[in-house]
């Protein structure tokens, strides 16, 4: 067979551990997670494609523990390499299903935890090349599929008593008339988003204020507090934060799992002073029926959650006990694309808004994407929906995020946008990359200095 007619496969799948100092400066910094090094579990699905076609994606973490998501990635490999690139991107719901369902595999979870992720960055490096190969961003490239092949996609099963295959079709076709003038709205105007930026737990007073007022000049109608490790703490900041962006500005909260359920209760109680908008992951995620007991009590405050929560069924679940009143589905949490298309398509069905999660590495870039598509293909409107976005380590990744009048601009370039720049992999490569060597050899000269 000559090189002209040979067909090209997926020759590799390489994993990189890259993490950022973003603890040096209490960026990320949350009830629970006081000090973050953001990080990730890279993946480069490599091929001998003519062209030098390569797909990338990413786990996102918070430091250490990385380098476990690194090993569920490579014990990935066997099932990856070698494979036809055709074969792999022309049925990519065969390609998720056998990843998500092989029988040793699933042992592991099934389908959470370290081993779900690892498959979710190995499907969203193969959608990252799906759309690169067809050269259009992957929102576009999801909304240009038919109704069926969407469904097609998907794994109903678990989902079947909230959600069937007719019941997805259905909402989908219902939503299609109008599409061309909502992609023609997505490019002109962008899509909403929120500032997080503001509200990092470990940030001093004057430097919530001044993000504060920087987010609401940029236009952007709500920002993002972090809540949760102390009340008298809480109150102020957000006295601070109403004061400074006024009565038309929402304010949403978010305690990071830190409560127990009567806690959660009782802790929000003198925060409703502040009007929050949401309390973001008030107790543990997987905890249905204590999401569902706070919603009751402490309305019109709205529960949000979904960062964490661990797959599709978790979300039916939430959704099915009107335990939540905002969906946030996470670009790496669950197992990739495919799954993250059963919860938009979930949310839909009950019909609660969809605004997704995004404060992490790569988060804010490859999430656009799947808001995106649901505003073009299954939800129909922006109304009530927001995308987060966090303003830092954008300059990374070869197609950040573009920002403008406090929404996001829809991506032009082909690809998911999870790729970040060879300097960048080469720089902050863990533990040998520059800047951790750095670090290395700087830590204990401080602590010498500091005794």
């Amino acid at each position: 067979m000559t090189s002209s007619t040979r067909k090209a496969s997926i020759t590799a799948l390489d994993c990189l551990d890259l993490r950022f100092p973003t603890s040096a400066t209490l960026d990320g910094s949350d009830a629970m997670n006081p000090d973050p090094d953001y990080s990730a579990a890279y993946v480069i699905l490599r091929t001998d494609a003519a062209d030098g076609l390569a797909g990338h994606g990413l786990c996102f973490t918070i430091g250490r523990g990385n380098e476990v998501v690194l090993a569920a990635i490579a014990a990935l490999r066997p099932y990856v390499v070698g494979r036809p690139l055709e074969e792999v991107l022309e049925h990519l719901g065969g390609f998720s299903a056998e990843l998500v369902g092989d029988s040793q595999l699933r042992w592991l979870g099934p389908e959470k935890g370290v081993m779900h992720m690892a498959i979710g960055a190995v499907l969203n490096a193969a959608w990252d090349l799906a759309a690169r190969r067809a050269g259009k961003p992957l929102w576009k490239l999801l909304g240009d599929l038919t109704p069926r092949q969407v469904v097609d996609l998907i794994d109903f099963r678990y989902l079947s008593d909230a959600l069937t295959p007719a019941e997805a079709l259905e909402l989908l076709e219902r939503a299609a008339p109008g599409k061309e003038e909502r992609e023609k709205t997505l490019l002109a105007h962008g899509y909403p988003a929120y500032a997080t930026s503001p509200g990092w737990l470990g940030y001093p007073d004057e430097k919530v204020i001044r993000l504060c007022r920087e987010a609401v000049a940029d236009g952007f109608t709500q920002i993002k507090l972090k809540v949760g490790a102390d009340q008298a703490d809480d109150l102020r900041r957000l006295a601070l934060a109403r004061a400074t962006v006024g009565p038309d500005v929402r304010i949403a909260v978010d305690a990071n799992q830190r409560w127990d359920v009567a806690q959660a209760i009782a802790w929000l109680e003198p925060l409703r002073e502040y009007d929050p908008y949401w309390i973001e992951e008030p107790t543990s995620p997987d905890d249905v029926l204590g999401h569902a007991a706070i919603r009751a009590a402490v309305g019109p405050v709205r529960v949000a959650t979904g960062e964490h929560v661990q797959n599709r069924v978790v979300f039916k679940q939430l959704l099915q006990a009107g335990a939540v009143d905002i969906v946030q589905i996470d670009a790496a949490r669950v197992g990739g694309v495919n799954e993250n298309l059963a919860i938009l398509l979930l949310a839909a069905k009950f019909g609660v808004p969809v605004c997704p999660h995004a404060g992490g590495v790569g988060l804010c870039e490859m999430v656009q994407h799947l808001a995106m598509f649901d505003y073009l293909s299954v939800s129909a409107t922006m109304d009530d929906r927001v995308i987060e976005y966090v303003d830092h380590l954008h300059e990374h990744f070869v197609t950040p995020v573009r920002i403008a009048r406090g929404r996001y601009l829809a991506p032009t370039e082909p690809g998911f946008g999870a790729e970040i720049g060879a300097d960048s992999r080469a720089e902050y490569l863990f533990p040998e990359g520059p800047v951790w060597k750095e670090r290395a050899a700087w830590t204990p000269q401080r602590s010498a200095a500091s005794r």
